[in-house]
């Protein structure tokens, strides 16, 4: 294995500047923070036990770079011991750099796994050209990841999906699926082998953006789909922006919501006996439908005069 991978930015002002925002203030709070947020989710959730195998899904995308420099910096100081295995699958896309994250992963001393995987010529011979390839891409990938994860004993598979994305597939699943659902922070395979967990569940991604671009991670972009934007998604994304940008605080109400879900305030027999509810029923909040907010107090009364009619029959 080489030492290093080689830097893909030969420019030295702008590795000295990277360095230099490393070690600033505003970075350390912003590593602070998401560590914190990741500890949290891992805590509530119960994601990762002493003993535990984790292997890390790295795609060469911000997300789960920043996912895989949280895990090994929460490692140190975690109470519980556990193993740290990256893992990239290498789809054959043309002009894929295969020596960037083997390089990475050497020079950080992570233990990796690279799977080399023709899922590109698959993708490229199944969907006409113009349409999403997402979908099956996915269920390919997927089934690698799985059977990847029982080859190298993995406990855990953890994916660098974050707040945002929970959210986004939330509102595309109403919108357009009809089901109040999204991704959840820990889930079990289809198959009942492996458990999923999303450790960046409660992490913003502005915050991650800011600290990849801090931490100079070689970024890979996606030559299969990346460029095929899904345009629900987009709109969605674009819809949520909008809302943290004119409505501070809505986001994360939203984020909230998810882990206060009342079933009986809803429509789903399947999570409330309706049919059954008699005047004995005890329901968890009775017949309040929209919680109390903090509203500014009214102006105190006063009485206002009115203007004496004025006399037409004189």
């Amino acid at each position: 294995m080489s030492a290093t991978a080689a830097p893909l930015d030969p420019l030295a002002p702008a590795a000295d500047a990277e360095a230099e925002a490393r070690h600033s203030n505003t970075f350390l709070r912003l590593k602070k923070k998401l560590e914190r947020s990741v500890g949290e989710a891992i805590g509530d959730y119960g994601m990762i036990g002493d003993g535990d195998t984790v292997m890390v899904c790295i795609s060469g995308g911000k997300d789960s770079y920043t996912l895989l420099s949280c895990l090994l910096a929460l490692r140190e100081r975690a109470p519980v011991d556990f193993r740290i295995v990256a893992m990239n699958l290498d789809q054959k896309q043309p002009g894929f750099p295969d020596d960037v994250l083997p390089g990475y992963f050497e020079s950080i001393g992570v233990e990796y796994r690279i799977v080399t995987e023709d899922t590109y010529s698959i993708v490229k011979d199944k969907i006409p050209e113009g349409k999403t390839t997402c979908s099956l891409c996915s269920r390919l990938r997927r089934g690698i990841i799985y059977r990847t994860a029982k080859e190298i004993g993995a406990t855990r598979i953890a994916l660098g999906h974050h707040r945002d994305d929970i959210l986004e597939t939330l509102f595309l699943n109403m919108f357009f699926g009809g089901k109040i659902k999204a991704m959840p922070p820990k889930l079990v395979s289809d198959d009942g082998n492996h458990v999923v967990i999303r450790p960046l569940a409660y992490c913003t991604e502005a915050d991650i953006t800011r600290f990849a671009r801090a931490m100079d991670f070689p970024i890979i972009p996606c030559n299969l789909c990346g460029s095929q934007e899904n345009a629900q998604r987009k709109q969605i994304k674009a819809m949520l922006q909008g809302w943290a940008r004119d409505f501070p605080g809505r986001i994360e109400s939203l984020a909230t919501s998810l882990k206060n879900v009342v079933p009986s305030h809803l429509a789903d027999s399947r999570l409330f006996d309706f049919a059954g509810l008699t005047q004995q029923t005890r329901v968890e909040e009775g017949d309040t439908a929209f919680d109390p907010i903090d509203l500014p107090p009214l102006p105190t009364a006063q009485t206002i005069q009115f203007p004496s009619p004025v006399r037409t029959d004189a």
